[in-house]
């Protein structure tokens, strides 16, 4: 464990005045842009703020869910807080020309020049930034590899439906060395289990998709990432980079009940000659047209068929012997299953054309059930 104070908090009223060179600048906010608000009403709200202390700059950016914060090396002249539009600064930024950028504060505005280029931005008010937390939290550092792989597999299967919040989330639960994470939108579940190097905190909580997904962004490289917990947020260091997100409520699943004890079929096919032709069928299977999956002596057949749009059929070998079985699946859930496994060879496993249907593989502690579609005829 280790204990960081990320609560820095400015007073607000000086002039900010500052300079910094515009490459880290800009790509600095394109990181911190990401938690601007697009749909409050509330002002504050759509800009970041500047907070100017001792040889660095800070910028941050909250939608009230999700908040990131960094800091860009800076000769600063002046120390003070401002908050600016964040679309704007952003798509400005990107377009000055090289070298160094000065900003500085003057009433209620904020001065930006580099080279001949001169602007002045309106600004809000620094006092009506929320209050970013935490203050100083206790840390533990993480192997960022097989977390961020781990959030890889099981992301895919989160809802995007905002009404339903605790299924736009993914479960994250630590146990000592062992890190389960899991998944679902209803139609299909993601459930990894992990090992770690070594243990991490004691936490079990519905982390937002979104903000696991800023994670692996802004953790792309990094060799660790760390994270401390708080009584409804959870944070996240990484390369510099701050992450706070908000922890959803609710009763998740159980995930490990929604899983079939046994299974009536249970076949080994090669990974990615599967995939490539679901991933062909696929472009047929439009308009929530189902993929067919036929299971006959020997093969696998996969079709499918959307009117107006045409038909397709591919054939396949499959260690199969029975009566033939014919299931639905949504192409697009089918391929991403592939997808989130990695190895040679995948497992499929089926009970009936109405059960549902997994995806794993030998040696992997990995879990990918899907829902079947109701075929016609």
């Amino acid at each position: 464990m280790m204990e960081i104070d990320i609560s820095a908090e400015v007073g607000v009223g000086s002039e900010l005045r500052v300079s910094c060179d515009r490459e880290v600048f800009v790509s600095r906010l394109a990181v911190v842009s990401r938690a601007v608000s697009t749909r409050s009403t509330v002002q504050v709200l759509a800009g970041i703020r500047l907070v100017a202390g001792v040889g660095e700059l800070e910028l941050a950016a909250t939608d009230m869910e999700l908040s990131l914060r960094t800091t860009v090396p800076a000769t600063v002249a002046s120390e003070g807080s401002v908050v600016v539009p964040g679309k704007l600064l952003s798509d400005l930024a990107r377009l000055l020309p090289p070298g160094e950028v000065a900003l500085e504060v003057q009433e209620a505005s904020l001065n930006v020049t580099s080279g001949s280029y001169a602007s002045r931005l309106h600004t809000y008010a620094a006092e009506d930034f929320p209050r970013l937390p935490p203050s100083d939290l206790s840390l533990t550092t993480l192997a960022a590899a097989p977390l961020l792989e781990t959030i890889d597999r099981v992301s895919r299967s989160a809802s995007r439906d905002e009404s339903r919040p605790v299924l736009t989330g993914i479960l994250v639960r630590f146990e000592g060395s062992a890190l389960t994470m899991a998944a679902t939108d209803s139609y299909r579940l993601s459930m990894k289990e992990t090992a770690l190097p070594q243990p991490g905190p004691d936490l079990e909580a519905i982390i937002p998709a979104r903000a696991l997904a800023e994670l692996q962004r802004i953790a792309v490289g990094a060799e660790t990432v760390d994270l401390g917990v708080l009584e409804n947020h959870v944070v996240f260091h990484a390369d510099g980079v701050w992450l706070t997100t908000r922890r959803i409520d609710g009763q998740f699943p159980n995930v490990k009940q929604l899983i079939p004890d046994a299974f009536e079929i249970q076949l080994k096919l090669p990974r990615s000659e599967l995939l490539e032709v679901v991933r062909r069928a696929a472009v047929m299977a439009q308009r929530n047209a189902p993929l067919r999956l036929r299971f006959a002596e020997g093969e696998l057949t996969v079709s499918a068929q959307s009117q107006d749009v045409g038909e397709t059929r591919e054939t396949i070998p499959a260690p199969y012997a029975g009566e033939p079985i014919e299931i639905g699946f949504n192409a697009d859930f089918l391929r991403e299953g592939l997808e989130s496994v990695p190895t040679d060879d995948i497992e499929l496993k089926l009970i009936n054309p109405l059960r549902p249907g997994l995806l794993t593989a030998e040696g992997e502690a990995f879990w990918y059930l899907i829902m079947p579609i109701r075929l016609a005829g």
